[in-house]
């Protein structure tokens, strides 16, 4: 079975061709690999390929499959896309696009910066907040030109996943 993956702004085809165990070989975007993945805890795992280890966490994201996924160095937001995505995708398009204005986290974390002032001008892809969380920073940005409408947060505070941080209008 094949599905695509949504890594940033790069979607991969990937296609399990065998497994035995904890072993398996997939294909992504035509390229075979065989590793070897066990879950060391929940949401934890470690990958070998070619005699390199590798650890990742998956954070469930804010929705059924989407997951934050962390490594040593670097931190990336995942998508899978079947074909039950792409069906709840285009019947949910209209609500998607409704909570644009609503900038949350899909996880917990703390308000480490606040760049901007309620009533202040913000264009697409401005940095509004940063969050820390899982000992990294991470920026979220406007995702339309408008005013910051109300800041729910304040720097230091704590906050919990799907939590609305700051609206647009």
């Amino acid at each position: 079975m094949a599905i695509d993956i949504k890594i940033g702004d790069r979607e991969a085809n990937v296609r399990l061709i065998k497994r035995d165990g904890s072993k398996a070989t997939i294909d992504v975007d035509g390229i075979t690999y065989d590793v070897d993945i066990v879950m060391v805890e929940e949401g934890v795992y470690s990958i070998l390929h070619n005699g390199e280890s590798f650890s990742i966490e998956m954070i469930p994201g804010n929705g059924p499959k989407n997951y934050f996924v962390n490594t040593y160095t670097s931190a990336h937001e995942v998508e899978i896309i079947d074909a039950q995505s792409r069906y709840q995708k285009s019947r949910n398009k209209d609500s998607i696009e409704s909570t644009e204005k609503t900038i949350s986290t899909p996880m917990p974390g703390k308000v480490v910066r606040i760049p901007v002032i309620e009533g202040q001008k913000v264009t697409k892809g401005d940095t509004l907040i940063v969050i820390s969380a899982m000992k990294m920073e991470s920026n979220y940005n406007a995702t339309l030109d408008g005013t910051v409408k109300k800041i729910h947060v304040s720097e230091g505070d704590s906050v919990t996943n799907n939590q609305p941080l700051i609206e647009l209008e």
